[in-house]
């Protein structure tokens, strides 16, 4: 599930509120949703339209918080929702980018590049090894941050876009880069030594991938063409 789809169940909710009189207002074309965590979004859209947030949250399925709808879904459902759109983070966003060198993880450019290279391989060697994409179904940390950042790069690039700026898209894409390079390290999709493969790994192979389409749109938006080798 993207950001996209928590949008399209508010607006539903809305105008359903709208035809059965509970709501007076016009219905908007989208609302906008921000990503607070791994699952986890929240829309100020009762706030824009004057009215209250629990009306709202009852009919999408959330809570409302602090004047915001709330909607938690299973991460898998995150991972699910980039793989299932070819056109996740994709926006109208000025061309950006970073210096190609040092080659440190310091350095964000290389960082950027070297976990898309990264996802890639993985999906490579564990196709090698009869590895196929599962179901994710991860709970350690590191996954989780994970989630939360690619849940989020959806509202950066449009906030790129409406800000004509690439920056707030290039930062989220190095907060997803990191975060991956703590999940190769420490949750790797690949099994070492004996390990037997499993769902554990076929969910990790998902989690890789979704990981190279982020990326790999974020890095055409701004203006590069992501690489396999760096």
């Amino acid at each position: 599930m993207t950001p996209a789809d928590v949008s399209g169940a508010l607006v539903r909710a809305v105008r359903d509120a709208v035809a059965e009189g509970e709501l007076d207002v016009s219905v908007p074309d989208s609302a906008v949703v921000f990503c607070r965590g791994a699952g986890i979004y929240e829309s100020p859209v009762a706030m824009k339209l004057g009215v209250e947030p629990a009306v709202i949250a009852r009919r999408a399925g959330g809570v409302a918080r602090d004047g915001f709808v709330r909607i938690v879904v299973p991460v898998a459902a995150v991972v699910d929702g980039v793989l299932g759109d070819s056109g996740f983070g994709v926006a109208r966003v000025p061309k950006g980018g970073w210096s190609e060198w040092p080659r440190t993880f310091e350095n964000p450019g290389f960082s950027v590049r070297y976990a898309y290279a990264r996802a890639c391989w993985t999906g490579h060697w564990a196709a090698e090894l009869g590895i196929g994409r599962g179901r994710f179904q991860g709970v350690a940390a590191e996954e989780l941050a994970l989630v939360g950042a690619l849940g989020d790069v959806p509202g950066r690039a449009e906030q790129a876009e409406r800000e004509r700026d690439a920056r707030p898209l290039m930062f989220c894409l190095e907060r997803v880069a990191g975060a991956y390079h703590d999940v190769h390290e420490r949750c790797p999709a690949v099994p070492k030594g004996d390990e037997v493969p499993g769902a554990m790994h076929t969910g990790r192979v998902a989690l890789a991938e979704a990981v190279k389409v982020a990326l790999g749109n974020g890095l055409n938006v701004i203006g590069e063409i992501p690489r396999e080798r760096i």
